[in-house]
């Protein structure tokens, strides 16, 4: 945990070709614009401001990169991608957006691991899967993603197990997990798997 304490800002890119080139490691995080993304990636880090949380669904409009690593060294990069599926966004922002993102996520030469957030309470929807397609040839290449079932609190523990066994299902290829920034559910978990994507040959 105290690794992802570490991580602060780096840049912030609304096209590909405004990212820096980078060797370290790159784990995505992504997810429709209500999943609760950035007050997830807050929650890891325990920093309250790192991702920009809004009110308003969809203000995230570009690729931002948070590096992570003791001693001001970077041994990984957490990069926040923008939502997708909120209805009051303009048609062409969306598809620009959408664009932008799947080439990221089809190109990034450093990207190790993909984590999708979804509202438990709705499980993966169609834009989920199809983002889940988009990735499906990098996953078979060794990619590793995470499904998140973000506000599990607002589950039943019966509603969380059922909601947990259909996106694993869905997640072919994949791994899921219950999440809840309010109780603190998963949150040492999601940490760990960060840092074994981050550092395959290092123990904690």
């Amino acid at each position: 945990m105290a690794w992802l304490h570490t991580a602060r800002f780096l840049t912030e890119a609304p096209q590909l070709q405004h990212l820096p080139v980078l060797t370290v490691p790159e784990i995505a995080f992504v997810g429709r614009s209500n999943a609760g993304k950035s007050t997830c990636i807050n929650t890891l880090t325990q920093q309250r401001q790192l991702a920009f949380a809004s009110k308003m669904p969809g203000r995230t409009q570009s690729i931002v990169l948070f590096a992570l690593g003791k001693s001001g060294q970077t041994d990984a990069v957490l990069a926040d991608l923008p939502g997708y599926g909120y209805a009051a966004v303009p048609q062409a922002a969306k598809r620009r957006w959408q664009q932008v993102m799947a080439n990221y996520l089809v190109s990034r030469p450093n990207l190790r691991a993909v984590v999708l957030l979804c509202d438990a309470r709705l499980g993966l929807t169609e834009l989920d899967e199809a983002l889940l397609e988009i990735i499906r040839p990098r996953v078979e290449q060794g990619l590793d993603f995470l499904v998140l079932l973000t506000k599990a609190d607002k589950l039943s523990r019966q509603e969380g197990l059922k909601a947990l066994s259909v996106a694993r299902l869905q997640c072919r290829g994949g791994d899921a997990m219950l999440f809840s920034a309010l109780k603190r559910q998963g949150v040492e978990d999601v940490a760990q798997r960060l840092w074994d994507w981050s550092h395959p040959e290092s123990p904690l």
